[in-house]
């Protein structure tokens, strides 16, 4: 069995946001990029059902939709522990054309198992994973926690209100993952980064799908108001304001 794990490629939660142009553009000066986290946690799964030889995976492919100033995030993911990697040269823009590259592949190298982060934490879209199904006809799992691999058959479990869910999935399928997959993200070590140097990145030109959104302008959200200070001595002036401007009671 072959994996496949789409990965984003996203500024730092830490990264100040600015735009240009207008605010038509994001400013990616000075940016640091990293793997999005739902797809790191996503990778350390796979790797870790790799690693356990009974589980049947020969290789683990991670997957991103990007041009080359993307490739330093993808060698974090070789770093990590990915057997090798593709890029599909175009700019992601839009998720259903992002999705519909994806799915190019998948079709051509036969992946069983896809993974997809449940959102990226820059654009929040939470629908790549869902098209990348679409594209290729394949069953879909979204909420996925867990993910098991027992007696040959593929065990997810998904997170449902007010518990969880246990279901069995035969492969080929797509796994939409959120927190819970890994534990935590797991770490590069020297021997992988210095194997990461020479591991396959598979530059691929796009293939011609149509775009269904575009992004007209950004905005930042408002700044958040100054601090009020209320004596503990005064409850009544500290309702009128929960009451008249924060308006939560």
């Amino acid at each position: 069995m072959k994996i496949l794990v789409c990965i984003s490629n996203v500024p730092d939660t830490t990264t100040k946001v600015k735009f240009t142009d207008n605010n038509t553009k994001f400013d990616a000066n000075g940016v640091q990029w990293v793997i999005n986290p739902w797809d790191e946690l996503a990778l350390t799964r796979a790797l870790e059902l790799k690693d356990n030889a009974a589980n049947g995976i020969t290789a683990v492919s991670v997957i991103h939709v990007g041009n080359a100033s993307s490739e330093p995030t993808i060698r974090k993911a070789l770093a990590i522990g990915a057997d090798d990697a593709y890029r599909v040269n175009a700019e992601p823009t839009d998720a259903y054309n992002v999705a519909g590259q994806i799915s190019e592949i998948v079709k051509s190298e036969k992946f069983d198992i896809v993974f997809c982060g449940i959102e990226s934490s820059d654009f929040n879209g939470s629908t790549v994973g869902s098209m990348v199904a679409e594209f290729l006809d394949y069953p879909s799992v979204s909420a996925v926690s867990g993910l098991n691999i027992e007696n040959g058959q593929t065990v997810i479990t998904r997170e449902i209100d007010g518990g969880k869910e246990v279901v069995s999935v035969p492969a080929p399928f797509v796994a939409i993952v959120q927190k819970g997959i890994a534990k935590e993200p797991r770490i590069a070590a020297m021997r992988g980064i210095m194997q990461a140097r020479t591991k396959a990145i598979k530059v691929s030109e796009p293939v011609a799908i149509d775009s269904l959104t575009e992004i007209v302008t950004f905005e930042l959200p408002q700044p958040r108001a100054k601090c009020k200070m209320v004596d503990a001595e005064n409850p009544k002036q500290l309702i009128e304001l929960l009451m008249n401007e924060a308006k939560v009671i």
